[in-house]
């Protein structure tokens, strides 16, 4: 008879990118993710029985060479950058692991780890914002405000740097997601102006049915700002 597992974390095999050994880190199993909602920057809210938060184990660090990186990473290291890494995080690193369950202390040393190696790997502007604002996420449900408005700004500053650049193209991130997340964004840090202009380019850019969603978003997100406006 079969016994459905219950343990809501397994193992996975991982070859790490730079040094190429093999280790384990945790991932959580579909079947015990459960999300009720999203804040109106993607950040799911887990269902209140739910005792793992998925976000917490997206970040691979290789405990041998510290290298520490998620799936979007590019397997491509550019000219110098593997030195560069090699020099400024392996030659320093303390081996150690975060193979086990992880804290929110930990996940966000995970992610802040990925963001330096991401910056040396020279990794795309995109990715780099999504694990800024990842960042920013964790530090919302530890409610650290001020960490997670600069972590913001840092991942707003990778969105527009990926927009100008268009280094999103061929990710899974389309224009009018990036475009609304710098609204957003700015809508969070206090800049209403600039997220009334990125709003505003939302409905400019190429609009897709799929991303009918995300353009009410902005709507939605444009009302607040004009309600909020009215009772100062």
């Amino acid at each position: 008879m079969f016994i459905e597992d219950s343990r809501p974390l397994y193992d996975k095999s991982m070859e790490c990118l730079l040094c190429k050994k093999t280790s384990t880190t945790k991932r959580v199993l579909s079947r015990f993710v459960k999300i009720t909602k999203y804040d109106t920057d993607f950040c799911p809210i887990y269902d209140s029985t739910s005792t793992i938060n998925a976000l917490y184990y997206n970040i691979f660090v290789c405990p041998y060479c510290g290298f520490s990186y998620s799936e979007d990473f590019s397997r491509y290291f550019p000219p110098t950058t593997k030195e560069v890494i090699e020099e400024k995080i392996s030659s320093q690193w303390i081996p150690h692991h975060f193979s086990d369950e992880r804290s929110i202390k930990d996940a966000i040393n995970t992610y802040k780890l990925a963001s330096y190696c991401g910056s040396l790997k020279k990794e795309k502007h995109i990715i780099l914002a999504g694990i800024y604002l990842r960042i920013a996420w964790l530090y919302r449900i530890n409610q650290t405000s001020e960490q997670e408005k600069r972590f913001l700004k840092f991942a707003l500053q990778e969105y527009e740097a990926s927009y100008s650049t268009g280094d999103f193209s061929g990710t899974q991130v389309s224009e009018t997601r990036i475009l609304y997340l710098a609204g957003d964004i700015s809508k969070r840090i206090g800049n209403n102006k600039a997220a009334i202009k990125y709003f505003s380019m939302v409905f400019e850019s190429k609009k897709s049915a799929r991303e009918a969603s995300i353009i009410q978003m902005a709507r939605d997100r444009l009302q607040e700002i004009k309600e909020e406006s009215c009772t100062i």
